[in-house]
């Protein structure tokens, strides 16, 4: 079950919600147990000493994964956030969806 975040009356009581949507912290979760599995095997690579590049390749594969986790972690955020300020109009949640597309590619380009 989705429920509302509570939304600060001051903004100096701003505290950071949690992730309220149990298919985005699934999802979530599941990006990381990858980078975990390939953590583990980076480690396992570097005790049979695999060549350095082969090691660096997958290091590198497990930051751009984990950067592509904090992105969407991101996204999941600012639209659960959009969308409990934008629940009294019902005609705003589209437009919320294709600036949560425009920010999510915005994001990406970061990487």
């Amino acid at each position: 079950m989705k429920s509302s975040p509570t939304l600060p009356n001051n903004p100096d009581d701003c505290k950071m919600a949690a992730l309220d949507d149990e298919k985005s912290r699934t999802d979530i979760l599941n990006r990381l147990k990858r980078a975990e599995g390939q953590l583990r095997g980076i480690q396992r690579m570097i005790e049979e000493g695999d060549a350095c590049l082969d090691i660096a390749t997958q290091m590198a594969a497990v930051r751009k994964a984990l950067d592509s986790t904090y992105v969407r972690m991101t996204m999941c955020f600012m639209e659960q956030q959009l969308q409990a300020r934008a629940q009294a109009d019902a005609s705003s949640v589209q437009p919320v969806d294709d600036l949560m597309h425009q920010m999510e590619t915005l994001l990406g380009k970061i990487r």
